[in-house]
């Protein structure tokens, strides 16, 4: 009889590589779901699980656009899957914009702005979650902001990328836009004359030729003058999607909706004036590209919030779609402002460090001297250095955070919005 020779079995990977391949099996559990609402079904991508209590982060996108072909680009970003390795990430497409879908019937009414950031409760509620950290852009980025004016206490943070929180109609909208670019649209109004059975007249006002700008009108919003006379290949790709990829009827009725939204009527805190005053409570991380078309609409934004709660990311060498143009130094962004929050303390910054650029009094590069100071509500300061060291809160007079290695006192005497270029 031959010997057996028995050895001591190992398992072929160990507990940190296991605790690895955990994570990365992770990232790839994605579902989709119709998420029943108020106003109808919604269309959601879950990736990932949901971590406990820890927050989710919740995507929005703009119009013309759908989850897709708006984060697409910076979620497959290699600086991106740390972040993803700590959050899950739960991608709201906004009704009948999703990739396939069906035809709203005639007569169907589409939900306004704030219905459709009336129908986000019941989202979190569908996937069990209590808080969120928004990352939006343009229609998205209202919605959200609303969602936040009127939820609080789920809102952790919001990153609006390209956000106008004004009202504005129709024709003002088409024509800025059109004279802007040298478009010419004809708009044929035709006045029809109704008499019903009991001879009462009634008028009804025909316009057509909307339809056929609206590829140009939604180019126009997306991205700015010199991209579109510049950069053919991308204005072309996100024409064809437009036009080819996008359901054009329901795409129609998310345009109307978002063009017939209401002010945010949000107002500037003074201290020692309104208790209540209308502004977005969490932490907000204003992010627009220096030759976007929305840079001014988003400056006037930055005034009308908490300074000591906001920040103004202003991106050089970018466009309208700083998701897309600069994706890495968005990431890198995103995970400061997440530490901010008191998440991801140990996480890698390389990119903005490497991207260096400040201009003027007003502005502060992340290169600088960077802090933020904070109210005394939540006094959640807290302190970050390079080692990833620390959630230290301040008192109530001190309210400062810091990303860097020293603090420049003087930068904190008076409230105000810190604004950063990269």
């Amino acid at each position: 009889m031959d010997d057996i020779q028995v050895v001591e079995s190992k398992p072929l990977i160990g507990d940190k590589d296991l605790q690895g391949l955990r994570e990365a099996v992770q990232q790839l559990v994605i579902k989709e779901h119709d998420v029943e609402t108020p106003f109808g079904r919604v269309h959601c991508t879950m990736k990932g699980v949901p971590k406990g209590d820890r927050p989710v982060i919740l995507t929005y996108h703009d119009i013309g656009l759908n989850h897709k072909s708006c984060f697409d680009t910076l979620f497959s970003h290699e600086d991106m899957q740390e972040i993803m390795q700590h959050f899950a990430v739960c991608h709201v497409d906004a009704p009948g914009q999703h990739d396939g879908a069906s035809t709203f019937s005639t007569g169907y009414e589409y939900p306004s702005m704030d219905q459709l950031s009336e129908t986000l409760p019941s989202i979190l509620k569908h996937f069990g979650l209590k808080s969120v950290i928004g990352l939006a852009v343009g229609a998205g980025a209202y919605i959200l902001a609303k969602f936040a004016l009127d939820y609080p206490a789920m809102v952790e943070g919001l990153v609006l990328i390209n956000i106008n929180p004004c009202a504005e109609g129709w024709m003002d909208w088409a024509a800025h836009k059109v004279s802007a670019n040298h478009f010419v649209v004809i708009i044929y109004i035709k006045f029809i004359i109704y008499i019903d059975p009991q001879h009462h007249f009634f008028f009804k006002l025909q316009i057509s030729g909307w339809t056929h700008a609206m590829p140009d009108m939604i180019i126009t919003h997306l991205f700015g003058k010199e991209e579109i006379q510049q950069n053919h290949d991308l204005i072309g790709r996100y024409r064809h999607h437009i036009v080819n990829d996008m359901n054009q009827f329901n795409l129609q009725l998310f345009v109307k909706s978002y063009n017939s939204r209401r002010d945010l009527e949000i107002e500037r805190p003074v201290p020692g004036g309104h208790v209540n005053v209308r502004t977005l409570k969490c932490p907000a991380l204003l992010v627009v590209g220096d030759s976007s078309p929305a840079v001014d609409v988003v400056v006037e934004c930055n005034t009308k919030l908490d300074p000591t709660k906001t920040t103004l990311l202003k991106m050089a060498d970018c466009g309208g779609l700083p998701q897309v143009d600069q994706p890495g130094k968005l990431t890198e962004a995103f995970k400061y402002f997440i530490q901010g929050m008191g998440y991801m303390p140990s996480a890698s910054m390389t990119r903005l460090v490497r991207s260096r650029t400040a201009s003027g009094s007003s502005v502060t590069s992340f290169d600088g001297n960077r802090s933020r100071s904070h109210t005394n509500e939540g006094n959640r300061s807290r302190s970050h250095t390079n080692e990833g060291r620390a959630r230290a809160h301040t008192s109530e007079n001190q309210r400062t955070r810091s990303h860097t290695d020293n603090m420049d006192s003087s930068v904190d005497q008076a409230p105000k919005s810190t604004e950063v270029s990269c």
